[in-house]
């Protein structure tokens, strides 16, 4: 019913707390469709990762537009997040309460998204058991390989294409 790479989002987001690799794993699915097909809710939950990332990382900056961001897509997907199996109304006051927190520059806490469908709680929960990880555990923050994985990471090839992207920006 849901797509693989959206679960193992949800698996990231709430065993390991891996933002980094949920941004992965849902933007390398969005990436798969055509342009044209790619929907938006799907940037949405990417920013939140990311924000929550750039979060516990200190960087108040990039996660504030980042959740900001966020907020605004699922504002107006809030259809398509509901048919994701999470209450986008909740999920819209935690980002908005997350905001807050980082605008005064307060600490990293975990955050879990409001799943409503109990088929997709349930789907979860056996996912992270099978991996022997605990489901809603708290982030660890002393684990610098996940702290700050995207620094520890090969991401040229990424760089290249966002380089080649502007290019062609600029060409245009």
């Amino acid at each position: 019913m849901y797509p693989k790479a959206y679960l193992n989002y949800l698996y990231h987001f709430h065993c390991d707390r891996d933002y980094f690799e949920c941004h992965e794993v849902l933007e390398e699915y969005w990436k798969e469709k055509d342009a044209g097909e790619r929907e938006v809710h799907w940037v949405g939950l990417i920013q939140i990762a990311v924000g929550l990332y750039h979060h516990r990382r200190g960087n108040f900056k990039g996660s504030l537009r980042m959740l900001q961001n966020a907020c605004r897509i699922i504002g107006k997907e809030s259809a398509a997040i509901e048919a994701l199996g999470l209450d986008s109304a909740r999920l819209l006051k935690s980002l908005e309460e997350r905001i807050v927190c980082v605008t005064k520059q307060e600490p990293y806490a975990s955050m879990n998204l409001p799943i409503i469908d109990p088929d997709l709680q349930l789907s979860c929960e056996a996912l992270a058991q099978s991996a022997s990880k605990v489901w809603g555990a708290a982030s660890d923050l002393f684990d610098d390989s996940l702290v700050n994985r995207h620094t520890l990471r090969d991401r040229s090839d990424v760089i290249e294409e966002r380089q080649r992207q502007l290019k062609l920006r600029r060409k245009g």
